[in-house]
């Protein structure tokens, strides 16, 4: 193993039913005032809001909602749930929902502790953080992972930019983590998740470091139970038994526990996150839809890596690495197309000009002064390249 720190706060509460325990929990961490934030409708038509509230109400907790987070979440709508918070003086911030929302209340929380910055530049400028207030998740969408992780990235619709803060205090203090929740989500949704679930362990897994061996073994089990029980979940999302396991991969995925003693590549995130800002593209299949072009345009930097994949996660055999490197890329290929998720960038609904992807090569480069990766370091020629692999679908 090489050397790393780890530090994973989150007292979870995992099972059926634990949201009764909302009440207890949000007075355990010092609320009182609770500033209750969820997405656009959903936890509302499937009464999951209202049963917190009553929760919260139960335990003698004052509860103030602030709804309409969108995906891709936007500062200027953290920006406005913060202003509430202050005039409401809550001592607490409860997620009701998944990434997008988990993330608005990260802002909140850190917004909270030093209101005379605006959120933006806290984001954008790169400001310390030192103190949040207590946060709480109930967990909706096993998706982001940000329930447990130290990310918090927001967008702004004005600068299409899509920026992160990393932070050990972005790890929530509870999160409730019930499999029946997401049972009523589409299709689409639930394939996206389990997109993104497996892209925080693949961003870690091709990282440049293949000495860890009990991280490695960790990752590549991840994988294959995301793989098994991904299929099932947006087949029938009321099997209780395959959506608890895709809660909980989505949770240790993103935690850091799949790439502990390496580097944390991001190339695809990165990749990716352009086409969320821009065109406000759902975060999994941005993913997906670009993940096959970067593969087959790095893979040769280290071919054996990808074979020990082929090999260890989708139990392909063979002794010719390059062989097997290769069917591994398109074994992934073929897993997303299997859950309706776009494999190029066409299939995003986007029609792409040279220029269009030239713009954003250089937003992804930084007007070609950043570098990226660490598997294969990549820059802005490479960026345009793969964009436009991923457009024509090489």
């Amino acid at each position: 193993m090489r050397d790393f720190t780890f530090q994973v706060p989150t007292e979870i509460v995992f099972g059926v039913d634990t949201v009764a325990q909302v009440g207890r929990l949000c007075k355990k961490y010092g609320g009182s005032r609770v500033l209750v934030v969820y997405g656009g409708g959903s936890a509302q038509r499937s009464g999951l809001l209202d049963r917190v509230l009553e929760h919260l109400k139960e335990a003698g907790l004052t509860a103030i909602s602030f709804g309409g987070v969108r995906p891709n979440p936007q500062v200027q709508h953290a920006q406005k749930g913060l202003e509430l918070a202050l005039a409401e003086q809550v001592d607490l911030v409860l997620a009701v929902g998944g990434g997008s929302v988990i993330d608005t209340c990260k802002a909140i929380a850190i917004g909270a502790k030093q209101p005379e910055n605006p959120l933006w530049e806290i984001w954008s400028k790169g400001l310390p953080v030192h103190e949040r207030l207590p946060l709480g998740v109930i967990l909706t969408i096993p998706a982001a992972g940000s329930e447990t992780s130290a990310s918090a990235i927001i967008s702004n619709d004005e600068t299409h930019e899509k920026l992160s803060v990393r932070s050990t205090l972005n790890a929530s203090d509870f999160t409730i983590m019930d499999p029946t929740l997401p049972a009523t989500l589409p299709r689409y949704q639930l394939g996206c998740g389990v997109v993104d679930i497996m892209m925080h362990t693949l961003d870690r897994y091709f990282n440049g470091v293949f000495d860890n061996e009990m991280t490695d073994e960790i990752a590549e089990g991840l994988l294959r139970t995301v793989i098994r029980n991904g299929r099932k979940i947006v087949e029938d999302p009321t099997d209780v038994h395959a959506m608890s396991e895709i809660m909980w991969c989505g949770s240790l995925s993103h935690n850091s526990i799949t790439g502990l003693g390496g580097t944390r590549d991001c190339v695809v995130h990165r990749l990716g996150n352009e086409f969320s800002a821009y065109y406000d593209i759902t975060h999994g299949a941005s993913l997906s839809a670009v993940w096959t072009a970067w593969a087959r345009y790095v893979w040769q930097e280290h071919p054996d890596r990808f074979a020990r994949y082929g090999r260890n996660v989708w139990g392909l055999t063979g002794e010719c690495d390059a062989q097997i490197a290769r069917q591994s890329i398109e074994a992934t290929h073929d897993y997303f197309c299997s859950l309706d998720m776009p494999v190029t960038l066409p299939q995003l609904g986007l029609t792409l000009s040279d220029e269009d992807l030239d713009m954003l090569a250089l937003a992804c480069s930084r007007n070609k002064t950043r570098r990226i990766g660490s598997f294969r370091e990549i820059g802005y020629e490479d960026m345009l390249q793969i964009y436009l692999d991923a457009r024509d679908g090489q």
